[in-house]
């Protein structure tokens, strides 16, 4: 009956502590909408001379940073995860 008792309990104890865990990592800030990198990565990518490129880079750059820098051109620092990634060969890979 205790061996019972105490089998129950471990169980609830390890079903709570997931649901907590979830909880944890669903807080973690999301990434932002695909939208709302759509419309920031075109508005930066209005005056650049090769369009489709820069919007692919974009896009990708603001997932993963969750920012993008305001203008077309420049303004890096407000946004230094996009700032600072490289592609293989060294050179900003962020529009």
């Amino acid at each position: 009956m205790k061996a019972l008792f105490f089998t129950l309990l471990l169980v609830s104890l390890l079903l709570c502590s997931s649901s907590f865990l979830a909880d944890a990592t669903a807080a973690t800030s999301p990434a932002p909408a695909p939208r709302t990198c759509n419309a920031m990565c075109s508005t930066r990518c209005a005056k650049s001379g090769i369009p489709k490129r820069c919007f692919k880079y974009c896009c990708i750059c603001c997932k993963k940073c969750k920012c993008v820098p305001s203008g077309t051109y420049g303004n890096k620092s407000e946004c230094p995860c996009y700032r600072d990634m490289v592609n293989s060969k060294g050179k900003p890979k962020c529009p």
